[in-house]
């Protein structure tokens, strides 16, 4: 599972077949069944760099997809959330975030073994604190749609954006988010469980905020642009 995250990571497209193969020319003694097994329970498939580790519930509400074509040009024009899979030296648990287009800056994230929605919303709920944002965007996945999820957003007056199924680009900032995680944090540690993880993501997070400048942002920090607004 921990090569198949850092290839996946590096290669996005690849699905089960190739996966197996390149497990196989490393000389890993894999058949395709167990590889499709562990990239089941990774929640990861060939669908370009998106990792669907959030599945769709048909018995919920689907929002449009309210970005196409739209200039965010302001810090809370839109908020994004997605969930990626991070590994430790013994399982592995779920990193949500909570992060602001315009900005790139993290407002919350939040960790969990389980893929059920309390996770979620505790991020929800901690970004909401800070602020509203006039637009929030995920995928369809079932965390998302959940009524307990969207009636907070309802309640608080957002408009609620979801991706267009399949289409994996319309996320496209935290999708970066990640391997930017993934690179520069997880793979350089070795977690040995969920409190090393929660640490060091903690430390992660505050780094990519106030001190990692982004060339997007003219070299400036999340922070700095996201404070702007004020």
């Amino acid at each position: 599972m921990r090569l198949i995250d850092e290839q996946y990571t590096k290669v996005p497209v690849y699905g089960i077949r190739r996966m197996t193969a390149w497990l196989q020319s490393r000389g890993h003694i894999v058949n395709h069944k167990r590889v499709g097994r562990l990239m089941r329970l990774m929640g990861l498939e060939a669908i370009y760099p998106k990792p669907r580790l959030s599945r769709r519930d048909d018995r919920h509400k689907i929002y449009p997809y309210l970005l196409r074509g739209m200039e965010v040009r302001r810090p809370d024009q839109v908020w994004a959330s997605d969930i990626t899979y991070i590994r430790l030296q013994r399982g592995f648990v779920y990193l949500v975030a909570v992060m602001d287009w315009f900005s790139r800056y993290v407002i919350s994230w939040a960790l969990s073994i389980t893929l059920e929605a309390d996770f979620c919303i505790e991020a929800l709920e901690r970004s909401l604190r800070r602020g509203n944002p006039e637009i929030f965007n995920t995928d369809q996945g079932s965390q998302y749609t959940s009524m307990d999820f969207t009636q907070i957003l309802l309640q608080a007056g957002v408009l609620i954006s979801m991706d267009s199924k399949g289409r994996v680009f319309d996320n496209i900032f935290i999708e970066r988010l990640w391997r930017s995680v993934k690179y520069e944090e997880v793979y350089l540690h070795d977690y040995a469980d969920v409190r090393e993880a929660r640490e060091g993501l903690r430390r992660y997070f505050q780094f990519y905020n106030t001190e990692r400048l982004h060339q997007s942002l003219g070299y400036k920090t999340p922070q700095v642009v996201y404070e702007s607004r004020d």
